[in-house]
């Protein structure tokens, strides 16, 4: 971590995101969903209830936050184990909000979508980028995470939203999200601004990780292929550890072994 300080006085730190690459894709996918069946099979499956499923869960996001605030550089289990911990926490605030409260999803996903609005505008006045390549001071990377947490409540929302709410389903759920994301991709490689383009890309990455969650776990009857929270969790739970682990002993051998950059 770099020593030196900002005129503001926050610290500057490396950046400690992950280029935005093929694999931060599909790992950021992969997680969304996770957080949607893994959420659902520890509150129902395994018995927690919603309460105690949040409950614990925030505990671990704050140890795991907690390590990734304090960390001089980006390690990607620290990161990928943060994000995974998040789209759990935001699927349980969507969902003790719905379920529990009995707050509409129209109202959640609009306050929520509100809530992210004004993290943003904050963001930016105070910074003067969104930018996921400028995550350099304590302060910006405080921003990124409260804006990561809101796009997964939100995403959470707008996914049950449009497959319940809408009575859209999973399946064409999943494909209206996926072509919106495909459509940011485009607008993107077309030349729209990337930083718009990301964060439109991000959003959307929850609600179809949502809609592909519950299309695998939800049983044949209501529309899903009837694979079940856990073996879906596990299935992408394996993957993600997979292609995190091989991130890790990339930057590992990188430090290691300087050469194997060039």
């Amino acid at each position: 971590m770099m020593e030196n300080q900002t005129n503001s006085g926050i610290r500057e730190i490396l950046n400690k995101v992950p280029a935005v690459t093929l694999t931060f894709w599909v790992i950021k996918i992969l997680s969304t969903t996770v957080g949607e069946t893994g959420a659902d099979y520890l509150a129902v499956n395994a018995g927690l209830g919603q309460g105690l499923t949040s409950a614990i869960m925030a505990i671990f996001l704050t140890i795991a936050l907690g390590k990734q605030l304090v960390s001089k550089t980006y390690t990607p289990w620290i990161y990928w184990l943060t994000v995974v911990l998040v789209s759990i926490v935001g699927t349980q605030i969507t969902d003790l909000l719905t379920d529990k409260l009995g707050v509409s999803l129209y109202i959640s996903t609009t306050i929520f979508a509100i809530g992210l609005a004004i993290i943003f505008m904050v963001w930016y006045t105070i910074e003067r980028t969104l930018s996921i390549h400028e995550i350099t001071t304590s302060r910006r990377e405080l921003f990124y995470w409260s804006a990561i947490l809101c796009t997964f409540a939100l995403g959470t929302a707008a996914g049950d939203l449009a497959t319940e709410a809408l009575s859209l389903g999973f399946s064409i759920g999943a494909i209206a999200f996926g072509a919106m994301i495909l459509a940011s991709y485009l607008l993107f490689r077309l030349g729209g601004n990337p930083v718009l383009t990301f964060w439109i890309g991000y959003i959307l990455t929850r609600p179809f990780g949502a809609a592909l969650g519950d299309l695998l776990t939800q049983s044949k009857t209501y529309g899903g292929l009837g694979m079940g929270a856990m073996w879906t969790s596990v299935l992408f739970l394996s993957v993600i550890i997979i292609l995190v682990g091989t991130a890790q002993f990339t930057i590992s051998t990188k430090v290691i072994n300087p050469q194997f950059s060039e």
